[in-house]
């Protein structure tokens, strides 16, 4: 398996693919229209169609907003797009995902299983990187940030909190969010994710 020059498992080549089907999908499964689509998630409609293509690769905001339009995580919709979770994820074989425009890269650690409300997500941000989701995925969203390596600047309820390696911010999120790597150098961090 191809590997990223950090150690992390390279993006699977064809996870755009797969996703942009599976969002096409899940609007067909609703009725909407590219036009209904993108009134709800605030992406416009010709991004929404590039995406649901595999012409473009969406970023984690976008990703995210579509999330909440569907009522799911973020690991929820990617573990939908690949095969059935095993009880044991080997590390090469954890799903790698990655918004290169942002300097993010998550890897789903223990990815969503049925029968199972909580998961574990590591995340990079290169030095620089700054996330901001105007939304949660599904409101009332319990989540925990520890960071292992680096500093990083999360943003709650209009309160920012920096975190240096060993600390851990516990909330529940019912509004915008934003991640920002706050030192020098890159931030590593794990992250807790428990459906409400």
């Amino acid at each position: 398996m191809k590997r990223a020059p950090d150690g992390l498992q390279a993006p699977d080549a064809q996870l755009d693919t797969r996703l942009g089907s599976r969002l096409a999908a899940l609007r067909a499964e609703r009725g909407w229209s590219l036009g209904e689509l993108a009134e709800r998630s605030g992406i416009s409609r010709s991004t929404l169609s590039r995406a649901e293509r595999a012409e473009i690769s969406l970023t984690a905001s976008m990703l995210n907003r579509l999330c909440a339009v569907y009522g799911r995580t973020m690991s929820q919709l990617l573990s939908e797009v690949e095969s059935e979770p095993a009880l044991l994820v080997r590390a090469a074989e954890q799903p790698v995902w990655e918004d290169r425009s942002a300097g993010f890269v998550r890897r789903s650690v223990s990815p969503p299983h049925a029968g199972l409300r909580a998961e574990l997500v590591e995340g990079r941000l290169t030095e620089g990187a700054d996330i901001e989701y105007d939304r949660p995925p599904v409101p009332g969203l319990e989540q925990h940030v520890w960071v292992l390596e680096g500093a990083l600047d999360v943003t709650v309820q209009e309160v920012e909190h920096r975190l240096d390696a060993g600390d851990c911010l516990r909330m529940r999120v019912w509004g915008p969010t934003r991640f920002r790597c706050a030192g020098q150098g890159a931030v590593r961090y794990a992250l807790a994710v428990v459906l409400p």
